[in-house]
């Protein structure tokens, strides 16, 4: 059955057959749909899928349901897929595809296989406007083909925004023309930390960058599959690799290398106006290569201390009649951002001193950020690290690959919902959503990126398309069969019993939690802004 669960389904009688009569059709503003879709059934099928009128299988819109919605009709004679948008047709070929054998998702002839639909009437529309993924490639770089296959497996699950991390102190991934060296120095570092606590160096250089012509492809490709693709680049701390770069950025001017370790940086921007300058800069460009109306700045984990031990930046905060130059430096971002008709995204540490008007909160740190934002007015991300951060580990296992946190396991993610219940129905209403998050300090290949992801992302792609209150029960039944799915595809997810042999990392260490360990530590993080 259908995964995520839809809101309406009702059986008939019978199945529908594919095979060398069958045609495709549909209007012309659903072409690239209806091209997709013959993308997708031909490889396995190996039928030549034709477009006619009338044809077997015909997409539609229809303007009396909303842009995501999506009706999908198979009677034995024909195969209908209705959305309110070019967005619901896409979804509904989604289902459809689901409807067939697994071994539709490979990418060569398949023989010996009846591809027939049930008979069946679906309704379905999404809980949420954002269905997201964060992708962390600045710890560890993942390859263009790669963030590709990601964005179709997004599809796969009706998720809708990918949030790229394209910055951070251990590189810069993505091309800035006016500022070169932001790639020349900063996309490569000479080592990276094995492991999480007292992790050893490897001794191997790590590197990589999109070039604009990359990202446009990346932005295109995902426009394609109705996925938008929301940038972030951090600041003001975060940033060593910028300062590796460019060290006059940086409060003390000296000379840095890429950072090698995980963990949060002391090393943080200055906050002089040429600095703000270089940051609007890079964002200009940004918003170039990215049409998302939502922009990333960060804001996350910045120490104060470089900033209280510098004269010269204590001067500024005198001359600014600032206390905090961390929500000073974002709120120039963010009022930069909005002049230009975007609206800035960062992290729940936004809340912590002056507002930054109109900005999207990003919360992490369990719900309060979600709870303070919406009760403040600022729309809310919900992606609360004890239920979406799929770099947690995911059992009590002693196998699982350096294990980090709390064991997150499919029902604790499936369990995820991005309204809190301390919230009012109006105060819910600035809820635009979730995501799963996935940091990649540990995940330094595709393989261990699958292993992270799947099959926790079903539960959550499920969490925010899905009504309220599934059976998990009933969910597990269903993501056997769509487990089928994923191995078609080629996905490396982690099975029900535990890591394979090849998934296990002995002998490198991880940062294991309790759920007590963990609810104290994030209760002093939230302080400043539950607090204030």
């Amino acid at each position: 059955m259908l995964l995520p669960r839809p809101l309406t389904v009702v059986p008939g009688q019978g199945e529908h057959v594919l095979d060398h009569r069958t045609t495709l059709g549909a209007p012309a503003s659903l072409a690239g749909v209806l091209a997709s879709l013959q993308a997708a059934l031909r490889p396995a099928t190996g039928l030549p899928l034709r477009e006619a009128s009338p044809a077997t299988i015909t997409l539609a819109l229809d303007g009396t349901l909303v842009d995501e919605a999506y009706r999908l009709r198979v009677t034995p004679a024909s195969v209908t897929v209705t959305g309110g948008a070019p967005a619901g047709v896409f979804h509904g070929c989604q289902a459809l595809l689901q409807l067939l054998p697994p071994a539709i998702h490979r990418r060569a002839p398949v023989a010996g296989v009846r591809w027939s639909l049930p008979a069946i009437q679906v309704y379905d529309q999404p809980r949420f406007p954002w269905r997201g993924l964060m992708l962390d490639v600045a710890r560890h770089f993942l390859p263009k083909h790669e963030v590709l296959r990601i964005i179709d497996l997004m599809a796969l699950h009706r998720l809708n925004t990918l949030h790229l991390h394209l910055t951070d102190d251990q590189g810069w991934r993505v091309e800035i023309r006016r500022y070169p060296r932001l790639t020349e120095v900063g996309s490569w570092r000479r080592e990276s930390q094995a492991g999480a606590s007292g992790g050893r160096p490897d001794g191997r250089p790590h590197g990589g960058y999109y070039t604009q012509d990359d990202i446009r492809e990346i932005v295109a490709y995902a426009a394609g599959r109705f996925v938008t693709v929301v940038p972030e680049i951090e600041t003001p701390g975060h940033v060593q690799a910028a300062l590796a770069a460019y060290p006059s950025l940086g409060v003390t001017g000296e000379p840095l290398e890429v950072w090698t370790r995980w963990g949060v940086n002391r090393n943080v921007l200055n906050a002089e106006e040429s600095t703000v300058a270089f940051f609007t800069g890079v964002l200009d460009e940004i918003m170039d290569l990215f049409p998302s109306h939502h922009i990333g700045v960060g804001g996350d984990e910045c120490p104060r201390d470089q900033w209280l031990a510098d004269p010269r930046s204590r001067q500024r905060m005198a001359e600014l009649g600032v206390t905090d130059l961390r929500a000073w430096f974002v709120g120039r971002l963010g009022a930069h951002l909005t002049a230009a008709g975007r609206r800035p995204f960062g992290w729940d540490e936004l809340l912590e001193g002056d507002p930054v008007p109109g900005a999207v909160i990003a919360s992490w740190r369990g719900t309060a950020g979600a709870v303070t934002a919406a009760r403040r007015g600022h729309d809310v991300i919900s992606c609360p690290d004890d239920m979406v951060y799929l770099d947690y580990r995911q059992s009590e296992l002693p196998t699982e690959p350096i294990p980090v946190s709390i064991p997150l396991t499919v029902r604790d993610v499936y369990a995820f919902d991005p309204i809190p219940p301390a919230l009012t129905a109006d105060e819910a209403r600035h809820i635009l959503g979730g995501q799963a998050n996935l940091w990649t300090e540990h995940a330094d290949s595709p393989r261990t990126v699958d292993y992270l992801l799947f099959p926790r992302l079903c539960a959550v792609a499920e969490a925010l398309w899905s009504p309220p209150g599934g059976d998990f029960a009933d969910f597990d039944r269903r993501l056997t069969h769509h487990e089928s799915r994923l191995a078609a595809f080629g996905v490396e997810y982690r099975h029900p019993d535990g890591p394979h042999p090849w998934q296990q990392r002995p002998g490198i260490p991880g940062r294991p939690a309790t759920r007590e360990q963990r609810a104290a530590h994030i209760a002093r993080l939230v302080a400043a802004f539950q607090n204030p």
